[in-house]
């Protein structure tokens, strides 16, 4: 019988990232948006999901997680975190050459469950 290996911590969060990325960007696809870029990576970090709202640009942070035991996914989007997504919103509106007619900042807050669908929780516009 082989050893049974256990995945180390920081890839299980990486697949939990992964889960409740694929997780938000259905919803807000069936929500109506449209993702445009995953995973872009400017100077100042990385955004999770780029998407159109009609003719307005959508940032939006993806927050993991399987229990509210250290506050939740949205008690991780701090006033800095919103901060360096204002100015990742700029950097990729200068990489990308598309015409909107306004930006926001969504955050989709993931809770995977043991069993059955996923928890999700959108704020839209959040400043």
């Amino acid at each position: 019988m082989e050893p049974r290996t256990t995945a180390s911590p920081r890839l299980r969060e990486k697949s939990l990232g992964r889960y409740g990325e694929d997780v938000a960007a259905r919803y807000l696809q069936d929500a109506g948006l449209e993702i445009i870029d995953r995973n872009w990576r400017g100077r100042s970090g990385e955004v999770d999901l780029v998407a159109l709202d009609g003719a307005v640009l959508v940032v939006c942070e993806v927050k993991t997680r399987t229990n509210d035991e250290f506050g939740g996914p949205l008690a991780a989007v701090t006033p800095t975190k919103l901060s360096r997504l204002r100015r990742l919103a700029a950097e990729w509106l200068a990489d990308h050459p598309v015409q909107v007619d306004g930006l926001r900042i969504d955050v989709v807050a993931v809770w995977r469950a043991p069993r059955g669908p996923a928890k999700i929780k959108h704020l839209v516009g959040v400043q």
